[in-house]
């Protein structure tokens, strides 16, 4: 388990690497972090019910966030290109 806490950081810190805006940079890190978190507390069970459900749900919108994000700076990027 420590191991993939281990690897869950340090993707959170290379991956935003690749992001256009320091602004997105910003966010990826914060995502990921709260990510790893959310990953811990699924690996030790420390929580249930509502909480969980809330937790999972928040993580769900935070994906969809970071991926238009990411697609909104990929159709930047290829209508300056053209």
């Amino acid at each position: 388990m420590r191991n993939a806490i281990i690897a869950a950081l340090g993707l959170a810190l290379a991956w935003p690497a690749l992001a256009d805006k320091p602004e997105d940079v910003k966010n990826d890190v914060k995502d990921a972090s709260k990510d790893a978190s959310d990953t811990v507390q699924d690996k030790l069970h420390t929580d249930n019910g509502v909480h969980k459900a809330k937790r999972h749900g928040k993580r769900k919108a935070r994906d969809a966030k970071r991926k238009a994000r990411h697609l909104k700076n990929d159709v930047k990027n290829d209508l300056k290109d053209k």
